[in-house]
């Protein structure tokens, strides 16, 4: 009784914090997701409007636009970080020369706050100064401008969010391929079977853990992309890179349209779960039936 009484008074501080910080925000931007609000017009009172947000969400064809871009977005980069993360994971658990200068460089863009990289890749890809139009035109003959083509600036973003994000994704299943016991993969070995049997039947299963955990986190942090896509093509050209964090950003900055930026947050929010419970359900739920 004492010692949960002892754990209860540790853990007051942080629950004290996430509740400030999380819980009561959250409750905020749902009571004002109910109300016409302009905290910057001659009369900034709060109007309620019962759930007319709601209603005029549906009939947002910009909003929809931006969830459908949104999920494009999230499907390839997600993928994508999986993907090469694994390939680079593996690669580091074996020795090579300049193993450890390659694995701090390959590190070096999660220390990079969000804007900077928006920053960085935007002076990459200015067509009058930017290193990779340049090459692109003087090697292969193709002239890229993200801010004329929708195909460029969205695959800019995609490539972008790649090179930003994938080391965490390295780092995670590094640590997850080290834990592995090796007695599995010895067995497998002995009973002849081959390299894609044991990662399809051994490896996956037993990293699979790790891997639904880094894709809630991928998921969540693509799903909410702002700095990046701002900085670098401000949604543009059109609507072509529009995600719905930078929806959200302009109804309510530009805009000033607090109480419909509320909705649409509450409303991705929900999204957001819904997709990872359909993810954990996927690949989680029957693999814990089984133990």
């Amino acid at each position: 009784m004492q010692s949960n009484r002892l754990g209860w008074i540790l853990l007051a501080p942080t629950l004290a914090i996430l509740f400030f910080f999380g819980v009561l925000p959250f409750i905020y931007v749902v009571y004002v997701s109910f109300h016409q609000w302009n905290p910057f017009a001659a009369d900034p009172t709060m109007i309620f409007n019962g759930a007319d947000n709601f209603r005029k969400i549906v009939f947002d064809t910009e909003f929809l636009n931006s969830v459908g871009v949104t999920v494009l977005f999230v499907l390839f980069a997600v993928i994508s970080e999986m993907i090469v993360g694994y390939i680079l994971a593996q690669a580091f658990m074996k020795e090579f020369p300049g193993k450890a200068i390659f694995r701090t460089i390959h590190t070096l863009p999660l220390i990079m706050a969000p804007i900077i990289v928006g920053s960085v890749w935007k002076l990459m890809m200015t067509p009058s100064i930017g290193i990779i139009p340049h090459y692109l035109n003087e090697w292969f003959g193709i002239t890229v401008n993200i801010g004329m083509s929708p195909v460029a600036a969205f695959t800019t973003i995609i490539v972008m969010d790649i090179w930003h994000w994938t080391p965490l994704v390295t780092l995670t299943l590094i640590a997850a391929l080290v834990s592995l016991p090796p007695d599995p993969f010895e067995q497998a070995q002995i009973d002849g079977a081959n390299k894609r049997q044991i990662f399809f039947h051994i490896t996956v299963p037993m990293i699979a853990p790790a891997v639904v955990a880094t894709v809630f986190i991928r998921l969540m942090d693509a799903l909410r992309t702002v700095d990046e896509v701002w900085m670098l093509t401000g949604g543009g050209p059109g609507s072509a890179t529009r995600f719905v964090g930078v929806h959200i950003f302009k109804e309510v900055f530009p805009k000033t349209n607090y109480g419909y930026g509320s909705t649409i947050s509450v409303i991705v929010l929900y999204l957001t779960i819904v997709a990872c419970w359909l993810l954990y359900v996927t690949m989680l739920a029957p693999r814990n039936k089984k133990d």
